[in-house]
Formats: C-alpha cells, structure tokens, sequence
C-alpha cells in the first residue's frame, strides 16, 4: 500500500524502501518498530509534534533511542518555549495518529527540525504516514524533501 509519504517520494524521483511490521498498539514505541524492522533505534528515527510560543506548530525528529531536548528546539527555532502538542490535537493537526505521524506528505508543511545524529548513517527509517510502515531512504534526501534542519535535539532517555 502506498502512503502520501511513499507518493510524495515517488514525484520527486527519490529512491526509498518501505518496510512493513506488525503493530502492537500497546508498544508503539520507537525501540520496538527499530526491533521489529531489524535496524539499531538509533538509526530509526521518530516525528514528533510541538508548538512554539513563537513560532507556532513544528517537527521534531529525532532517534528513537533518546529523547526530545525541549530546550534544545526553542533555540533551533528561535522560540523561547516550545510543548509537545497534546495527543487530542495530533490528528486534526497533522492528518497523522501516533505511532504515524511523518513529516513527509502530510496535510499541512510544517517547519522541521531534526536531530543532527541523522546525517551519520547512509539510510535512516522514518514513520510513512501509518502505523505498521517504515520508509527507508537516505538522510540528504529526507532533508531535502522535509526542508529539515539540523541541530542538537535529543538527549540520552532518562
């Protein structure tokens, strides 16, 4: 099945792999879809939702084996403050459910920053819009197409 994130891909002539695995809506956690694609969690990476008090709503995209540095995003932002988004609004904002949010097709292009550890690997996985697919696909690319940039933004999980 293609996603929007996979057509999106396809339009622009980029080259990419789609991973396919079973769900378990009570682990949809980055660690597990690493385990369940065959990939280090360092090198798949998660998308997650914030707003800016400046700025307003954004990406954050960062390996699934650490976690946002909130702080870390203001100042790539330029915010003062940045929140994740609450789960109620994630849907109606992006078009995505958790465990599928993407910053690659979705129904509205917001700014994304993603944590400079991506660029370390030749390909990376990223969310393709459902839960249950991972797209493959190199990092110069994904930032290309997300207009993604770069900077310190995870921390080792507590």
């Amino acid at each position: 099945m293609k996603t929007n994130a996979a057509r999106l891909l396809d339009s622009l002539g980029i080259a990419y792999t789609l991973r396919d695995y079973d769900v378990d809506p009570d682990d949809l956690s980055a660690e597990t879809v690493a385990a369940k694609v065959g990939m280090p969690a360092e090198q798949v990476f998660k998308t997650l939702v914030a707003k800016g008090d400046r700025t307003g709503v954004l990406m954050a995209v960062v390996p699934g084996n650490a976690e946002l540095d909130l702080k870390a995003l203001a100042r790539l932002s330029g915010d003062r403050k940045v929140d994740t988004v609450p789960l109620k609004e994630l849907q109606p904002l992006t078009g995505f459910i958790r465990g599928g949010v993407t910053a690659l097709g979705g129904k509205k292009e917001y700014p994304v920053y993603v944590d400079e550890t991506l660029e370390l690997f030749d390909v990376v996985a990223v969310s393709a819009g459902v839960r249950g697919t991972q797209i493959l696909l190199a990092p110069a690319d994904y930032l290309r197409v997300t207009k993604g940039r770069t900077g310190p933004l995870s921390r080792p999980k507590a």
